[in-house]
């Protein structure tokens, strides 16, 4: 199939309004799982993005190192903290989850290997976003692929692309996910009709998105657009767009590409929404 850019007029065709009577409990729980000791960080960021993203509930998981840090730095997400101090071991998901996140900082321990896949084998129906260390872990076990929840979304770049040892229109085509194969201009692989349609980002983003966490915070992004009940192709293309219509408005803010941090990202995410809607 075609590869169509992404153009204002997709994005704002998906894009939904609130009702003025709702409530949180419309706009999605989610739950993400990040962050190990030492990059509890990358927790903290793709927090905070899908927080800044509509998502109406958000539960963060992190070992126990980081409970504190998450409570102070996210207030408005609940926390669990696993029995283990530095990584994850065990992985608590409350009964009514619309999404789940796996893979910033997560870190490659091998309790995590299993923690990750009990999660798929437990939550078979549950889409998820699976970025960063989920993937390196997928890539150590690729006779797991099959268990990856349909219409869940995987969110590489090159490099762990290359890791997981199949091209991604294969992966999206095989397994009915969706493949954000990000970079320069990132590319989006969507299963369609026994075909792979191909969207490509050319609009938007600037190299100054070349810094660690900025994958973090579209990973929170997409988490959030799945809980509000998008689909996958239009989780992975709205948050891929406003991702970088985000990066590109903070750099329009004063922020030059050597200072552009993913935390501007994030601030800018109420500016690059209201963009989105013609």
């Amino acid at each position: 199939m075609g590869m169509p850019p992404i153009t204002e007029d997709l994005i704002s065709g998906w894009l939904k309004t609130r009702e003025p009577f709702s409530h949180k409990g419309d706009y999605g729980r989610a739950s993400l799982v990040a962050g190990s000791i030492g990059m509890i960080g990358a927790a903290i960021l793709s927090a905070r993005a899908c927080m800044r993203s509509g998502v109406g509930l958000l539960t963060v998981h992190v070992p126990e190192c980081g409970y504190s840090i998450i409570q102070q730095s996210v207030p408005e997400a609940k926390c669990i903290a696993d029995e283990h101090y530095t990584h994850h071991t065990i992985i608590e998901i409350p009964l009514y989850t619309d999404a789940i996140g796996i893979g910033p900082g997560i870190g490659l321990h091998i309790q995590t290997h299993w923690a990750l896949h009990s999660l798929m084998l437990n939550y078979p129906k549950v889409p998820m976003v699976l970025d960063a260390d989920a993937l390196n872990i997928l890539a150590y076990n690729q006779h797991w692929y099959p268990q990856i929840p349909k219409g869940s979304i995987l969110t590489p770049h090159p490099g762990e692309m290359k890791r997981l040892g199949i091209e991604p229109q294969e992966m999206a085509e095989k397994y009915g996910v969706v493949v954000v194969l990000k970079g320069h201009h990132t590319h989006i692989y969507v299963p369609k009709d026994g075909e792979t349609l191909v969207y490509e980002n050319t609009l938007h983003g600037n190299a100054g998105m070349a810094v660690g966490g900025s994958g973090d915070v579209l990973t929170g992004i997409i988490l959030a657009l799945m809980a509000q009940h998008y689909t996958a192709e239009q989780a992975a293309v709205i948050g891929v767009w406003i991702h970088a219509l985000a990066a590109d408005l903070a750099l329009a803010d004063g922020n030059s590409m050597e200072s552009l941090l993913p935390s501007d990202i994030i601030a800018n995410l109420g500016a690059a929404f209201n963009a989105s809607r013609l």
